[in-house]
């Protein structure tokens, strides 16, 4: 891009990722330039960004008389795959929630583009394809997430020498309601994270411990660890978000309070630092003690599951991811307990042949399938 800007496409900007990063681009004038906003609806609030931030392409649902109204605004509609394949587009920030992430993903890697990725459902359903892409040198992937942010940033300058990953979780908002409670969850209860704001898809599966179970996919597949070398612990404050302890016994942490612009930054600017005086600081005296609590398979029953699901390789993760996300819009809308979420993946994939070294299509088979699954054990 001329004048050195670096141009940017936010697929998912309506959302919580989304929103943060078009704020942080604020805070660098100068220094992106936004060329490419996408969003599945929230049609309104999309119209406001487009105006504010003038982008060449747009990605949105709606009618056509709502449609003529952005184009009026000069920008032009486009499907997201040919949005992020844009030869100004230099970076993909992509926050779309769930298996609609995956294509898209898959575009921009293909064309060369690098991918700040906050869509964990991506790595999970196509791991094994992702991690063709990756070089340690140049990567193509920047994790968002805050956990995979921080151990990427742990094993920058490193060798890898990698005794162990220890991914820190939050606990949730039931962490310590008694387990024979669980079963009268509300939707509006569990999407209450005690330190975190994002989606409704992703706080449900931080309630449900799902988020922490494909976090250790994510850590598998975009560092190379084996899967009995990753750990997970509760860290309630979630200020560590991720430890790395290395074949010495020294550990590296990262450090920061919850505020998800921070891994946001480290993405869009890798591999620079920058000063940003709107990110809140740590402070160890204000914070206090920082504790740690063995993870309670009881308490989380979709964590194992899902790690004995992915294990099994080929487009078994496919068929899992898909059928958490159906179970958790079931759970959104009342349909199905909050304790039945795991029951019903397990129930809907149980009969899954799968296909391994899978292509695109076949992860996209994979999901399709899972979700009749999901809708066939529910009755709908």
């Amino acid at each position: 891009m001329g004048g050195g800007m670096k141009g940017v496409a936010v697929l998912g900007s309506t959302g919580s990722i989304g929103r943060q990063t078009l704020d942080v681009a604020q805070s660098f004038p100068g220094e992106f330039r936004i060329l490419g906003l996408a969003a599945r609806s929230s049609l309104r609030l999309i119209s406001e960004q487009v105006r504010k931030f003038r982008p060449l392409l747009v990605s949105c649902q709606g009618s056509p008389e709502e449609i003529a109204g952005l184009l009026e605004l000069g920008c032009r509609p486009c499907s997201m795959e040919e949005m992020v394949c844009h030869p100004s587009v230099d970076l993909v920030m992509m926050a779309i929630v769930g298996e609609a992430g995956l294509m898209p993903t898959l575009a921009a890697l293909q064309a060369g583009k690098r991918v700040a990725l906050a869509n964990k459902e991506a790595v999970v359903m196509a791991g094994e394809l992702i991690a063709t892409y990756l070089q340690s040198d140049n990567p193509a992937i920047l994790p968002v997430d805050s956990e995979p942010s921080a151990i990427w940033q742990c094993l920058r300058g490193e060798d890898r020498e990698v005794a162990r990953l220890i991914i820190t979780a939050s606990g949730g908002p039931f962490r310590q309601r008694p387990l024979k409670e669980l079963a009268q969850v509300t939707p509006q209860e569990a999407l209450r994270h005690p330190t975190w704001n994002m989606g409704p898809k992703i706080t449900i599966d931080s309630a449900t411990l799902m988020n922490k179970a494909f976090e250790v996919i994510e850590a598998h597949w975009l560092f190379g660890v084996p899967w009995d070398k990753i750990e997970v612990v509760v860290h309630p404050q979630s200020i560590i978000h991720s430890m790395v302890e290395f074949v010495d016994g020294s550990v590296k942490a990262q450090m920061s309070l919850p505020d998800m612009r921070l891994p946001i930054q480290y993405a869009l600017f890798y591999p620079k630092r920058m000063k940003n005086g709107s990110l809140p600081r740590f402070d160890p005296i204000s914070s206090g003690s920082l504790s740690f609590e063995s993870l309670d398979p009881d308490r989380y029953p979709c964590f194992q599951l899902a790690l004995d699901i992915a294990m099994r390789g080929g487009t078994w993760p496919a068929a899992l991811s898909a059928a958490d996300e159906a179970a958790v819009e079931l759970f959104l809308s009342k349909r199905i307990g909050f304790l039945e979420i795991p029951l019903v993946i397990q129930q809907a994939i149980k009969g899954h042949q799968p296909v391994m070294n899978p292509s695109g299509s076949d992860i996209l088979n994979a999901a399709a399938w899972a979700r009749e699954q999901v809708n066939a054990v529910v009755g709908r």
